[in-house]
């Protein structure tokens, strides 16, 4: 067996979000279009730089107040495919609440390896701690999804966070290296062990871990394992969102009544 009981054809299937789900086509196109809307309907600044590549750029959403808590929005699509105008809709929920918003873009695979995409999503939250022009100085929560999930938790004892959101993230890049997804992403044992946030919890900002209960097994079980790990050395919730899948727990977000968008306010309001 190639890991956990589960040849390759298995594990590859193990981490197939997008088969996993029968509407998926309906769902991520609902989700452009309302991306599509928010930034019609909404004033941003759009691809701001932090960094010297192509894609080291985001999208600043402001909120109603100068001293707005922020949150950092990394988007998921296993390192390798998708981007922040596919996923700008979770903006309106934090927006909603009166909350600044980032959305993050970064070099994806197969341009960029692991080691580099760690290190650009570092020089965002560099960028935003120095330059407190552009989100002021309230509080700040990364939020990541999947992908965008271990990206932010990688990075939780930065001084410029206050707390860390990750929605269904992906802790150990192991399974993640002997399956389909590591074609492009060509993740070797270095990258593996660095940058797995299970094999390195330590001391951080306090953390809400989430994750949809119709989600792949695969998927329920790194976000079970980090939550219960991270629960031994510091400030860690874990959040089962009832019925939702890996794609509908962006609903929780997306919405100012969503679960999570409300317990970033409650975390976040001073």
């Amino acid at each position: 067996m190639l890991y956990r009981g589960m040849e390759r054809a298995a594990l590859d299937a193990a981490y197939n979000n997008t088969r996993a789900v029968a509407d998926f086509q309906e769902t991520f196109k609902d989700f452009r279009s309302r991306s599509d809307r928010l930034y019609r309907s909404t004033e941003s600044e759009r691809d701001l730089r932090y960094g010297s590549q192509p894609d080291e750029r985001f999208d600043l959403f402001r909120g109603r107040e100068v001293s707005a808590p922020t949150v950092v929005y990394i988007h998921g699509g296993y390192w390798q495919t998708l981007s922040k105008e596919d996923f700008a809709f979770v903006a309106q929920g934090p927006l909603d609440l009166g909350l600044n918003v980032v959305l993050a873009e970064y070099t994806l695979a197969p341009l960029s390896s692991m080691t580099q995409i760690v290190q650009e999503i570092g020089r965002l939250l560099d960028h935003l701690a120095v330059n407190t022009d552009l989100i002021g100085r309230g509080p700040v929560s990364v939020v990541g999804h999947s992908a965008g999930g271990q990206l932010g938790l990688l990075h939780r004892s930065h001084r410029l966070l206050a707390h860390i959101m990750a929605i269904s993230p992906l802790v150990d890049l192991e399974p993640i290296s002997l399956s389909w997804l590591n074609e492009k992403l060509n993740l070797d044992a270095r990258e593996v062990e660095m940058y797995s946030p299970l094999r390195h919890i330590g001391a951080g900002a306090p953390t809400t871990i989430a994750v949809g209960t119709t989600e792949l097994p695969e998927l329920v079980r790194h976000a079970s394992e980090y939550s219960t790990a991270a629960a031994r050395s510091g400030d860690v919730d874990y959040v089962a969102l009832q019925g939702r899948n890996h794609f509908t727990v962006l609903e929780d977000l997306a919405s100012a009544t969503g679960v999570l968008t409300k317990k970033l306010g409650t975390i976040l309001s001073p």
